[in-house]
């Protein structure tokens, strides 16, 4: 009981982090945001990403900060908040590697395939990344709960999702689609190697099949885990 007590607590321990991170990300690109807006956007035009357009290159790590509008930067702070909590709460330092990653291969994507008349600024590629990760690092990491967090997810957002991934006039959908595939990379990446080493050695060891008796002592498991 004191080593599911010890584990319930590193897990609302990460989740404050996740909390805090994410709140953190929201103020940053907010107080960006009131500077672009004073400057008449010129941050975004200067570190944007313009495609084939060698000097933008560094906006691939300064985009996903500027945005264009007050309406675009609302739209994408309450996506932003919900999915990157629910990509940071298993730990926060994992999290900062698959966000490199998301921002790294949308902005690569977006600079390889969009023309080079237009300047693509925004977090969109990143809510779209942290999606993918979502639906799954349950697969990838073996952990039920997380399982069923990404199906709840892909069963409600489905629909604005996929209309997001398609190309449309005047969105940087290229950042869309190349976010959401490095999503799915950072799942396997940044996958728990241990925890899913654990499970080919458990079944190995064991001396019977699995039982539904088993598979609810596995959700249990990880309900107590989050002390629920």
């Amino acid at each position: 009981m004191q080593a599911k007590g010890q584990s319930a607590e590193i897990m609302v321990a990460e989740a404050r982090k996740a909390f805090w991170t994410m709140v953190g990300f929201l103020a940053l690109i907010w107080a960006v945001q009131v500077v672009n807006w004073i400057s008449g956007y010129a941050l975004s035009y200067q570190y944007g990403v313009r495609g084939w357009t060698p000097s933008t290159l560094p906006g691939i790590a300064t985009s996903p900060f500027l945005h264009w509008s007050w309406e675009h930067i609302e739209a994408n702070s309450g996506p932003l908040f919900v999915f990157g909590f629910l990509s940071a709460y298993r730990g926060v330092v994992r999290f900062l590697g698959v966000t490199g990653l998301i921002i790294l291969v949308s902005g690569l994507g977006e600079w390889l395939t969009a023309g080079s008349t237009s300047v693509a600024v925004g977090a969109s590629g990143v809510v779209f990344g942290y999606f993918g990760y979502v639906l799954v690092r349950g697969a990838f990491d073996r952990h039920l709960i997380d399982i069923v967090v990404g199906v709840v997810m892909a069963l409600c957002f489905a629909y604005q999702i996929t209309g997001g991934l398609l190309p449309q006039e005047g969105v940087a959908w290229q950042g869309h689609v190349f976010g959401f595939l490095g999503g799915l990379l950072g799942g396997w990446l940044f996958r728990n190697r241990a925890h899913a080493a654990a499970a080919p050695a458990s079944r190995a060891g064991a001396a019977k099949p699995s039982s539904p008796e088993d598979s609810r002592a596995a959700l249990l498991k990880e309900l107590d885990d989050l002390g629920l």
